[in-house]
């Protein structure tokens, strides 16, 4: 049997993960811990450390593979699949691309022209990030969390944010 890695990506944050895991609840060990219902400074970084080591174990053993025997039919799919990699690759810009603007929007507007507006530039940009947009759905997403939004942040919270534009 033969242990082998598909994807060194996958295999290299979930160690990763594991490693700032483990080391966060080492270093969460040593402050009061308490219990559930009375947490200490150290309780939230221990449970976030094993809920680390816990993904970086399911990232890191998704990305290995046991082999019995070479299978040559497996080899030449992979080297089919390595040349679509690449177009992949370019379509996985889609999405950093139009949350990053839905981030940039929200940013630049949010100030000026109030929350309302500024949530549903952010949401209609980012919503443009799957390739299969259904535009009846962003809208309709887009006045439910502009109308919570405005309801939690401007007067449940109190924070000084425009809702509407000057």
């Amino acid at each position: 049997m033969k242990i082998r890695i598909l994807n060194r990506q996958d295999a290299l944050a979930g160690g990763l993960f594991v490693l700032f895991g483990l080391a966060g609840a080492y270093i969460a060990s040593s402050y009061p811990i308490g219990t559930a219902m009375r947490m200490g400074a150290g309780y939230f970084p221990l449970v976030l450390g094993g809920i680390l080591v816990v993904l970086g174990l399911v990232v890191g053993l998704r990305s290995l593979r046991l082999q019995v025997a070479a299978n040559e039919a497996h080899e030449v799919a992979e080297a089919l699949g390595r040349g679509a990699a690449g177009l992949r690759r370019l379509a996985g810009l889609r999405p950093a691309l139009f949350v990053g603007a839905g981030v940039l929007a929200f940013a630049l507007l949010a100030p000026h022209q109030g929350l309302v507006l500024a949530t549903v530039a952010l949401t209609l940009l980012s919503g443009y990030a799957h390739q299969e947009v259904r535009i009846r759905e962003l809208l309709g997403l887009s006045v439910a969390l502009a109308f919570f939004g405005s309801a939690v942040f401007a007067y449940g919270l109190g924070l000084p944010l425009p809702v509407l534009p000057a």
